[in-house]
């Protein structure tokens, strides 16, 4: 089962270059898994490209609700991230990466993959042993 983390899911509901590539996963490998701390980071992101004034408000709660759509129809599956966390932190401490990263590396490393347009994030995950799919 694949983890999605929260650059992927970003560059697919902002349709951001390459976010083609993360479509067919969403579309042919569903369903994806991610913790639920994706969603407060997919709501800030599409904050961040309102204050910068790349998207109006419209747009932005209408991108809101797609995402919710994908909680809600399950072609995500968000999980509790404290279920992940303990494992993040090591992750974090071992590796020098933000907790909120790790989380999905922690939860990737009990499925075994992971789907990110992170490239340091996709490198620990790799050497952590998880298949990782880079779409950058």
């Amino acid at each position: 089962m694949i983890v999605i983390d929260a650059s992927a899911l970003v560059k697919y509901i902002l349709h951001e270059e390459h976010w083609e590539d993360i479509s067919k996963f969403i579309r042919e490998k569903r369903p994806l898994y991610s913790v639920d701390h994706i969603a407060k980071e997919v709501g800030n992101a599409l904050w961040k490209h309102y204050i910068r004034g790349i998207v109006n408000r419209g747009i932005v709660l209408k991108l809101m609700k797609s995402f919710m759509k994908l909680v809600q129809t399950e072609v995500i599956i968000l999980e509790p991230e404290y279920k992940y966390l303990y494992t993040a932190l090591e992750i974090a401490i071992e590796h020098k990466l933000p907790l909120y990263d790790t989380l999905y590396i922690a939860q990737a490393k009990h499925y075994g993959e992971l789907l990110t347009s992170d490239k340091e994030q996709a490198e620990v995950a790799k050497g952590l042993g998880i298949e990782v799919y880079l779409v950058t």
